[in-house]
């Protein structure tokens, strides 16, 4: 079998890309997943969608994704309701040092065309009355932020790059890189071999992996990270409320279920997604310290899933500058679903070597060789 191009990968990042190279004429593309679409982070994560970042370029792709979901159903011509709610994120600063970052925050955002803004305690009460406002000392919110069902806007991507000729292969997991004098000649499965010069890492938690098969040592991890649900109820919470001093966040989906998730401090790098009690312990005593009303419904499961952590906490966009053909889309260290309608219209561009709608130079890479990293994402959970 001959591909034009082959991306591992079936996660929301690798059906973007899948779709947007179909969409600007690219043919003879296939993607391989080794289990099911959205096995992996994709239909692990907590469905936020949050243009509040601390770094510029996090903001701009945030922004224009967003500009992207608003819209998507009509663009991707898909036949059932994404679940695309913008009823804000309203992040708690618990802290005076958080206060102080938040402005600065708050001031980037809005240089940026992000409609963002510093709130009071009594302000943040006003939008999700049960907040414990004597645990934080201030808040910013964004209307335009929300959630988004993760399941569906990737079953979107799918059958719009199906329908443009795009070839998915699911089951089927890579084994190796074929290359010769610094050229890709072919990708080995378990089951076939697909001769091509072009292989785009869109693996996720797998994208260190998927590197070293092609020779590369891309600086990125896997982390888990786990998230409960609890049993659904009538309406009470909008926004997604998230905060960072206290390693929270939490969301009241539409069915009317919560899910709220945190990090694991001090985890070692990992494929484990595997449940524990001590997440449910730490979840449920800093719940009941900002959500109270919501630490009394009872929780109904708990998964896990895996962050692709980089050096930076910003993804790594970009051609491999060793190995030309080897594109990477990975590292987007828990927001590789929110920027994702980006990822795939950028890595498209730097493929056919477009014009780029966002400069994403301080993607690349080469920054982590270089020690040019221009800027640490410190806005993460």
């Amino acid at each position: 079998m001959r591909a034009n191009y082959v991306i591992i990968g079936a996660g929301i990042s690798g059906t973007s890309i899948a779709y947007h190279l179909a969409k600007a004429g690219e043919t003879n593309i296939v993607v391989v997943d080794k289990a099911y679409l959205s096995n992996g982070a994709t239909g692990r994560c907590g469905a936020g969608v949050r243009q509040q970042w601390a770094t510029k370029m996090n903001c701009l792709l945030a922004k224009a994704s967003v500009e992207f979901f608003e819209n998507a159903q009509n663009i991707l011509n898909y036949p059932d309701d994404l679940e695309f709610q913008q009823e804000g994120y309203l992040i708690v600063a618990v802290n005076d040092e958080e206060d102080q970052h938040f402005s600065k925050s708050v001031d980037l955002q809005n240089a940026l065309g992000i409609p963002s803004r510093k709130i009071t305690k009594a302000e943040a009460k006003q939008i999700v009355p049960h907040l414990n406002t004597d645990a934080i000392v201030s808040a910013t919110f964004c209307p335009s932020d929300g959630h988004l069902n993760p399941f569906k806007m990737n079953d979107a991507f799918y059958r719009a790059a199906k329908a443009l000729g795009v070839q998915f292969y699911f089951f089927e997991e890579v084994k190796e890189i074929v290359v010769i004098n610094q050229r890709i000649e072919k990708v080995i499965t378990n089951k076939q071999t697909i001769e091509t010069h072009n292989v785009i890492n869109a693996a996720g938690g797998f994208a260190h992996e998927v590197g070293q098969l092609a020779g590369l040592d891309i600086p990125v991890y896997a982390e888990k990270h786990e998230i409960l649900a609890t049993e659904p109820i009538e309406k009470i919470q909008g926004p997604m409320v998230m905060s960072f001093g206290k390693n929270l966040y939490c969301q009241q989906v539409p069915h009317g279920n919560f899910i709220m998730g945190r990090s694991t401090p001090g985890i070692k790098p990992s494929h484990s997604i595997a449940s524990s009690w001590s997440f449910l312990e730490e979840m449920s005593k800093t719940i009941m310290e900002i959500l109270p009303l919501v630490g009394n419904l009872r929780v109904v499961r708990q998964w896990a899933g895996s962050y692709n952590m980089s050096p930076d906490r910003q993804p790594i966009i970009d051609e491999a500058k060793e190995l030309p053909g080897f594109y990477m889309a990975c590292g987007f260290s828990g927001h590789g679903f929110m920027f994702s309608p980006m990822t795939g219209q950028l890595l498209t561009e730097i493929i056919l070597k477009k014009p780029l709608s966002i400069d994403i130079s301080e993607l690349s890479l080469e920054r982590f060789k270089n020690a040019t990293v221009v800027a640490y994402e410190k806005l993460v959970v």
